[in-house]
């Protein structure tokens, strides 16, 4: 059975690029859903049953490290595993991110298999 995953990017086209790397990479995924930044990407959570969320960190209105705070906080979405997507993978960053809940990062630009060897432990 597939999976329904979240992509939170302030840029559609980001979501779009990693919404086909995730086909590429063979992932099955009934759903893929997105969300412009964090706070509808909390929105989107609270309406659907979401297997992963890739999340960029920069993003306007809520960040996406200030998502994974408001998500760890949050009994009924805290344990949906995050994974970061960004330009910005930088140690302090990511542990950051880690210590927020975030199961791991994904710099870009990356390629379909990056995806798949990340994802696929979590799904």
């Amino acid at each position: 059975m597939g999976k329904t995953v979240l992509i939170v990017d302030d840029s559609n086209t980001m979501r779009k690029i990693v919404a086909r790397s995730l086909r590429q990479a063979g992932i099955d995924f009934d759903a893929i859903l997105e969300a412009g930044d964090g706070l509808e990407a909390l929105e989107v959570l609270g309406a659907n049953q979401v297997d992963v969320v890739l999340s960029d960190i920069n993003m306007p209105n809520m960040t996406g490290l200030e998502f994974l705070k408001a998500k760890s906080e949050d009994d009924a979405i805290k344990d949906i595993p995050v994974i970061m997507i960004s330009t910005e993978t930088g140690a302090d960053i990511i542990d950051e991110a880690k210590s927020y809940g975030a199961k791991g990062a994904i710099k870009k630009p990356f390629t379909p298999d990056l995806i798949n060897d990340t994802l696929g432990p979590l799904l």
